[in-house]
């Protein structure tokens, strides 16, 4: 493992001082707001409010909003036959579940429609549509697909049907023949914030309906769902993404909704629950069925009203994510031993008929995270046709790479730091050497080098109870909010042991500062980090309140150590 590079994030110290002294916090909270964009003390105040309604924005700024909700309400009315059309993730199972529970609030007569990963792939397919309107189906509403689907849409268009897209994918700029179109990403859109995932698109597609024609649904209890689609997709918990967020974790804390409390149950998540729960816990199960059987179930998991079809279902999807994480552990160890030699390439590409599609994209995900470099992941049918998952490290642009290669390509979208993609066997090596092509004029001819982002150096004096809270009020922390991250220079450790499963825990002080334990999980000992007990470090670190005995003592989460340069 190549060392890190800490940078530091660039702030202004005027502007920290002002913004510490009009919010009457610590210059440490300060930076960290400044290295997130949030600059006065307005715009301070807003990501410090716990109140969802203070960030949203006017739904009806997005595109063909209201074109979407007057059809909506003209099918409700007329007792149409609406089916949602939803993606396999969690952000397409959450919003097809979030419009379901809208429209029969309504009264309305609604289906779902997800493809099956493996038989049908991703998105609207033509089969479908057709076995739709046999069924008297008026209007689909896709969930988390559709932008790119020129063909499906206008096929439905010949068989009467009518197709309101909902999607946060890129676009190539011409839209599909659709009755409206909601995406964040659209050209024309004058929506202020382009982060919405599918799931809070949706979301506001209820609030533009409630807002124009009223209904019994309250907006709030849906939050839950958004919450899951928001960090489960990665995308940034910045404006209106921090309130559904911040709102939607406190719902699933309480377990408003029963298939989210037997889930829970399931996943041992009994405390406070946080993104990372939702990112590592529940998301990964929900994510199962859609992966090895069929996200149906979870779709049922998170819309039934019976707490023990609740529990049958997360049993299942607990079954599920354990085969999952077996087929995974197969995978990564072939895919370790495909790259080999070509470890030191600019990008990694590897492909195998014996690999599963439901997980390659986990599997890029963590060659992206052992490798530092873009990752594809390649599963290879008995036609020879490859499908597969593509993942990034900061700054490099999958969609715009996969375009640059789209004539070897059979299709390809998605968003720049995850895509999927579909290539002959054929064509697997002309492709590979372009996309490396790419990645090597992106990086300069040499992988990027890893890089931990550091928010502010500090003494560890400053580090208070107090600090710690302060900093813990700007959560959820995720993409676009990293957790607040550290430094501090020339500790000397008092103690430092292996405990647990590898875990690296250490006792250090800086100068006549007070000892502090820390704890670096996975890092081993200092002897396989080429350090010695004898010689001062740096330490990266989040800082953390951990209760014991009814008294709360703070504790350093190591993100990195190396020896200290001053003596």
């Amino acid at each position: 493992m190549r060392q890190k590079r800490w940078v530091f994030r660039d702030v202004c110290q005027t502007q920290r001082a002002a913004l510490a002294r009009a919010l009457s916090i610590s210059p440490v909270t300060a930076s960290v707001l400044l290295a997130r964009g949030v600059a006065t003390p307005h715009e301070a105040s807003r990501w410090l409010s716990s109140s969802t309604h203070q960030m949203l924005h006017d739904p009806f700024l997005l595109p063909d909003m209201e074109r979407a909700v007057d059809r909506l309400h003209q099918a409700a009315v007329n007792g149409e036959k609406v089916c949602f059309y939803g993606d396999y993730d969690v952000d397409g199972i959450s919003a097809t579940s979030l419009y379901l529970t809208f429209f029969r609030s309504l009264g309305g007569t609604a289906l779902v429609y997800i493809p099956h990963r493996l038989r049908e792939g991703y998105g609207l397919n033509e089969a479908a549509l057709r076995q739709l309107r046999q069924a008297s189906v008026g209007l689909v509403v896709t969930a988390d697909c559709g932008t790119t689907s020129h063909r499906e849409i206008a096929t439905a268009q010949a068989l009467g049907l009518d197709v309101v897209v909902t999607d946060h994918h890129q676009t190539d700029g011409v839209m599909p023949p659709a009755l409206a179109i909601l995406n964040p990403h659209r050209r024309d859109s004058s929506y202020p914030f382009k982060g919405l995932c599918s799931g809070a698109l949706a979301w506001k597609v209820v609030q533009a309906y409630e807002q124009k024609y009223g209904g019994d649904v309250a907006l709030e209890s849906m939050m839950d769902l958004v919450a899951l689609s928001t960090v489960a997709d990665v995308v940034p918990l910045q404006d209106e993404n921090r309130g559904f967020v911040r709102e939607g974790l406190v719902q699933i804390t309480r377990g408003a909704r029963c298939g989210i409390r037997a889930l829970k149950q399931t996943a041992s998540v009994d405390l406070d629950c946080t993104a990372d729960a939702v990112a590592f816990r529940l998301a990964p199960r929900i994510n199962a069925a859609g992966r090895l059987a069929h996200a149906l179930t979870s779709v049922r998991l998170l819309t039934t009203e019976s707490e023990l079809e609740a529990k049958q279902l997360a049993e299942e999807l607990e079954r599920l994510n354990r085969e999952r994480q077996e087929i995974e552990e197969r995978m990564m160890a072939e895919a370790l031993a495909s790259v080999g030699e070509g470890a030191d390439a600019p990008a990694l590409v590897v492909a195998s008929p014996n690999w599963h599609l439901g997980v390659v994209g986990i599997v890029a995900a963590r060659l992206v995270e052992r490798f530092h470099r873009p990752a594809i992941v390649i599963a290879v049918d008995r036609q020879g046709i490859g499908k597969g998952s593509a993942r990034t490290v900061p700054g490099f642009d999958l969609y715009r790479a996969l375009a640059a290669c789209r004539d070897l390509l059979d299709g390809f979208g998605g968003h720049p730091s995850a895509a999927g993609l579909t290539v002959r066997e054929t064509r697997l090596p002309a492709f590979r050497e372009r996309f490396c092509e790419l990645a090597a004029d992106w990086s300069g001819k040499e992988p990027p080098h890893p890089t931990l982002h550091l928010d502010a150096e500090v003494r560890l004096n400053e580090v208070d109870v107090r600090l710690v809270r302060e900093l813990g009020s700007l959560h959820p922390f995720g993409a676009g909010n990293p957790e607040p991250t550290l430094a501090v220079r020339n500790l000397a450790i008092l103690d430092a042991r292996v405990v647990g499963e590898g875990h690296l825990k250490l006792t250090v002080r800086q100068g006549t500062s007070f000892p502090f334990d820390g704890i670096g999980f996975r890092m081993g000992s200092l002897a396989a980090l080429g350090l010695s007990q004898r010689q001062p470090v740096d330490l990266a670190f989040v800082p953390e309140l951990n209760r014991w005995n009814g008294l709360d003592r703070i504790q350093l989460r190591i993100r990195d150590v190396k020896a200290s340069q001053t003596m």
